[in-house]
């Protein structure tokens, strides 16, 4: 039996790639000049697909990068001349803080400690609010009544939001933040090496500001040049040709299974793997509070049994994803995308129940 991959990515392939592969190849994308008119409705067929998916007002832009750690750069870059403010609580938000930092800006940092979100919104004084929604490292996702909070208490200020483990999953209201951006080997079951950034005019009339005002904002993927090409359905330069197709054939099929109907199973998958984690007697969820916990990677504290319980899992076709940083080598981590099938995870949750150390 083939196994399954529950690694929070690069994860399992969304069933239908193959397919779109196959197609793609006989067809020759990968040689597509991305200059071509079928290279621009390759693009455009993405756009539309995202826009409906996400529900993604008109005053929002897509573009495309080499990953979405290319995107915590370009963002800073981009939007920040002088001062952003980052809100971390795992690897992946403080290595975003870092890059600022690298980067010569003023980084203000809001920290809690690992396995825990935080409380309430608050006033800053900083050009852009960095957020991580779904921490990857350790399976906490911010309330998205927390993130949506920032906008009424700093109306002047650039919210962007990284989604990289969660999108499509989380219903953002778009009128709330001012970025966002996703790779695509997460919940979008795709090969690794493509980047996904939306943003809206505020950020672009940031960018050109900056720009003006002798600000270095990178070159070819700076943010205007990026929307200059977006207009026409192009890229800057020779993108993954074949990752945006394969999106595009992904971003068509959630379509036709439903948004919301990819969100009632995975808020059931989630469910059933963190019942099986409370109640087991070796093995417990990492994150406590039930607000907290991701619906799309779950984490569970496995401590002196982690080893065992991967290859106990291992053997039944179930690849877990290790802990990262910290967590390493005492945690486990589950992807929950919607590659995952519902009989996916309820043979998980049998085996993790199964496992008596």
């Amino acid at each position: 039996m083939k196994p399954v991959h529950f690694a929070p990515g690069p994860s399992e392939l969304y069933f239908t790639v193959e397919d779109h592969l196959r197609l793609g190849l006989r067809q020759a994308v990968p040689s597509l000049s991305h200059r071509s008119k079928e290279f621009e409705r390759i693009v455009e067929r993405v756009s539309v697909g995202l826009r409906q998916l996400l529900e993604l007002p008109d005053n929002f832009h897509i573009a495309f990068t080499a990953s979405a750690t290319e995107i915590w750069e370009r963002s800073i870059q981009n939007l920040v001349a002088a001062q952003s403010t980052h809100y971390v609580n795992g690897s992946f938000s403080a290595k975003y803080a870092e890059i600022a930092s690298q980067l010569g800006r003023n980084t203000e940092v809001t920290r809690v400690s690992e396995g825990h979100a935080f409380h309430q919104p608050t006033r800053h004084h900083a050009e852009l609010i960095a957020l991580t929604h779904n921490e990857t490292s350790t399976g906490v996702a911010l309330p998205l009544e927390f993130i949506h909070g920032f906008r009424t208490l700093n109306p002047n200020t650039l919210v962007i939001v990284d989604a990289v483990s969660s999108l499509p999953f989380p219903q953002f209201d778009f009128s709330k933040i001012d970025s966002a951006f996703f790779s695509v080997q997460k919940c979008f079951g795709l090969p690794p090496g493509l980047g996904v950034w939306i943003f809206n005019d505020r950020c672009l009339d940031k960018s050109n500001q900056m720009k003006k005002s002798g600000h270095r904002i990178g070159s070819y993927h700076s943010l205007p040049s990026l929307h200059q090409f977006a207009l026409k359905n192009q890229t800057p330069e020779t993108p993954n040709t074949l990752a945006i197709w394969l999106l595009a054939g992904v971003v068509e099929d959630f379509l036709r299974k439903g948004i919301q109907t990819i969100r009632r199973e995975t808020e059931y998958k989630a469910a059933i793997l963190y019942q099986a984690l409370d109640q087991h007697p070796l093995v417990k969820p990492f994150v406590l509070e039930n607000q907290w916990r991701s619906k799309t990677v779950i984490v569970a504290q496995t401590g002196d049994h982690t080893q065992r319980l991967s290859e106990h899992l291992a053997g039944r076709g179930l690849l877990a994803g290790d802990g990262y940083g910290p967590g390493k080598g005492n945690q486990l981590r589950f992807a929950n995308f919607p590659t995952h099938s519902k009989e996916q995870y309820e043979w998980l949750v049998d085996s993790i129940l199964d496992f008596k150390g």
